[in-house]
């Protein structure tokens, strides 16, 4: 029998392909609302993991701070920012599914593995 480890939330804070790392606390105690531009300079350089590699907070928000004026009222509108601006490259293997395929004709029972 093989042993299997969960982690807690507090473990882990990847989100939606992205990896936060110890920026997802800060930003929940971070003082809103703020501006992107106080949230980079604060936090610029933290990296955030994705499938596709690492990309720093500043580089990822760097449209958000041309906007002048634009604040996030908490931090899962930052949160929402990120997961918006990096698209595609927080998904693994574009076009990948672990389910079952159903052609026309076929039965409609799946396999999965």
């Amino acid at each position: 029998m093989r042993s299997r480890t969960i982690m807690s939330d507090e473990e882990d804070s990847r989100e939606q392909g992205i990896e936060f790392g110890d920026l997802e606390e800060k930003l929940d105690d971070h003082e809103y609302p703020a501006t992107a531009e106080e949230l980079v300079d604060e936090y610029g350089d933290h990296e955030l993991e994705l499938p596709s590699g690492a990309r720093t907070f500043g580089e990822i928000l760097e449209p958000y701070q041309e906007e002048s004026g634009e604040e996030f009222e908490r931090a899962e509108e930052v949160r929402q920012a990120v997961f918006n601006m990096v698209g595609s490259e927080a998904v693994g293997r574009e076009g990948y599914s672990d389910r079952g395929l159903e052609t026309e004709g076929e039965g409609g029972e799946n396999e999965s593995f």
